[in-house]
């Protein structure tokens, strides 16, 4: 239980260091502060709004994706599933909180999959929260 612990702590840092420096990254590419402080607005229906907002929106899937494939990899690494695919659908399914089922995974590690599932919702909510606030100082809610 300890290794699953230590592995799983390991995760949980890693994933929230990438986390914060993306977020930080797509905060400073969509330029939320520079807008707010210039008290610029952006029509809601205009191509701007509509590219900056897909943008955000892609920009936090890909973050997502490449959690999620690090825990894949883990997952594989470990020998706790056979295959990349069923790494990677096990480790989705998990990180969103919806649940896979624990027989595909080796039992020795089910641990670190109930804490990735803790560590996705942390992350899912704090990448709503960036993007409400985003859109907050763009005018649109």
């Amino acid at each position: 239980m300890l290794t699953e612990l230590l592995i799983a702590t390991v995760m949980v840092l890693a994933t929230v260091f990438i986390h914060a420096v993306g977020l930080l990254l797509l905060g400073r590419l969509t330029r939320y502060e520079r807008l707010e402080e210039r008290k610029l607005a952006i029509k809601p229906l205009s191509l701007a709004a509509v590219g900056l907002t897909m943008s955000v929106v892609l920009g936090l899937f890909v973050l997502h994706a490449l959690e999620i494939w690090l825990y894949a990899a883990l997952y594989l690494q470990l020998g706790a599933l056979d295959t990349l695919r069923e790494a990677v659908y096990f480790s989705t399914q998990t990180y969103a909180a919806i649940g896979f089922g624990n027989e595909a995974l080796d039992p020795q590690w089910r641990l670190v999959a109930a804490i990735e599932g803790v560590n996705g919702v942390i992350l899912l909510g704090w990448s709503t929260a960036f993007f409400v606030t985003g859109m907050r100082r763009l005018g649109h809610l």
